[in-house]
């Protein structure tokens, strides 16, 4: 089997293994493409030239009242930075999140 046909193929979008940690603390996992990784770089690169003060961090960990979600890319300003340093996971959200839509991606999810 081809990566790209994992990321297509209906059988692994509710894999019980993803990235993210759900409210029953249950481990979950979406198969990533490229060029998702190259969306994410993308919007870093964008947002770290268009906002000076702060940073952008892809794969970000955050914790909810549902588990743990991962932001595909978020900018912390420097106060938040200051605050919560590099904790994993964050603890409060930093001030922009931002979630790249996957095909595996459901309605109820965004």
């Amino acid at each position: 089997m081809q990566w790209s046909e994992v990321i297509d193929s209906p059988y692994f979008k509710n894999l019980p293994f993803k990235i993210e940690l759900n409210r029953y603390g249950k481990i979950e996992m979406t198969p990533a493409s490229n060029r998702r990784g190259r969306l994410q770089s993308f919007i870093g690169t964008l947002l770290e030239r268009k906002l000076k003060k702060g940073e952008a961090l892809t794969e970000c960990s955050i914790q909810t009242t549902d588990g743990v979600k991962v932001a595909d890319v978020a900018w912390c300003s420097k106060a938040f930075i200051k605050q919560y340093g590099y904790e994993t996971p964050y603890s409060h959200a930093p001030e922009l999140c931002i979630e790249i839509v996957s095909p595996s991606n459901s309605k109820e999810e965004m």
